[in-house]
């Protein structure tokens, strides 16, 4: 079942219930906070790990709502399938500045190194994740701020619960970065006089905004709506889960924002 977004109650009632969140990021003091290269550094190493785990909730989607295993058979609704991949190719196989073939995750990666923040720790934890499975062994080893625990920890309960409307509905709802113009005019103020450290940044928020603020929430919106339908039920869960969401980003926020004052206290001792 296909429904039109633009006039659908169920998604205009919630836009409207997690409206405040949306705005306490959009205006979190963090964006604020962020003067410095050195500070810069000290968000990404937060923000790597929303990055990775939206890439590990997309593809939860991808496994629940498509056939992904052999042999293959013909599994949900084929408009469903249709959104769904359509995500995938572009998150995880989209262009870097040089025109090669990456992922979202990647290419942040490159932005970090690039800029000289520490990514020892995303991936300590993914490599010993990998190795063994074991994600409170992984977030020691890696030594993981416990916010970005806590959000990753989240991500994964909705995951687990195996209930596809929510994880559709933290992807849709949950997951923007919802970055205000004043930190654009800071990246591009800081591109205009260390391009050679900011470039690969300035080129994944950009890309970011093309890709997956415009056409990708499109597709996301209607998922959402396919999955929920019109019962009552699945839409306020949907709202509860877009909530707890939004909050876990809060935190993240708030936690980053914590280092980077820090940062500036120590600088003036």
């Amino acid at each position: 079942m296909t429904t039109d977004i633009r006039t659908n109650v169920h998604i205009n009632s919630l836009l409207t219930a997690i409206e405040p969140l949306r705005q306490d990021i959009i205006h979190h003091k963090v964006y604020g906070a962020i003067t410095t290269l050195e500070e810069l550094r000290i968000f990404m190493q937060y923000h790597i790990y929303a990055v990775w785990d939206f890439m590990s909730l997309l593809k939860s989607l991808q496994n629940a709502l498509t056939c992904t295993s052999v042999p293959w058979f013909p599994k949900g609704d084929a408009s469903i399938r249709y959104l769904i991949n359509e995500i995938v190719l572009g998150e995880e196989s989209d262009i870097d500045m040089n025109g090669q073939r990456t992922s979202h995750f990647e290419l942040y990666v490159q932005a970090m190194k690039q800029c000289g923040a520490d990514t020892s720790s995303i991936e300590v934890f993914i490599a010993e994740l990998e190795t063994h499975g074991n994600f409170s062994q992984a977030f020691a080893l890696a030594q993981t701020p416990l916010e970005a625990q806590e959000f990753v920890e989240s991500t994964f309960d909705c995951i687990n619960s195996g209930k596809h409307h929510l994880q559709s509905a933290i992807f849709t709802f949950g997951r923007e970065d919802l970055i205000p113009s004043m930190f654009f005019r800071f990246i591009n103020e800081l591109y205009s006089i260390v391009p050679e450290s900011i470039s690969h940044f300035k080129y994944y928020i950009e890309r970011h905004i093309e890709v997956d603020g415009d056409h990708h929430s499109h597709i996301a919106l209607q998922m959402t709506a396919n999955l929920c339908g019109d019962s009552p039920l699945l839409w306020q869960e949907a709202t509860e889960a877009s909530k707890k969401a939004l909050q876990q980003r809060l935190q993240l926020w708030d936690a980053a924002y914590r280092d980077i004052m820090k940062r500036k206290e120590n600088s003036r001792i």
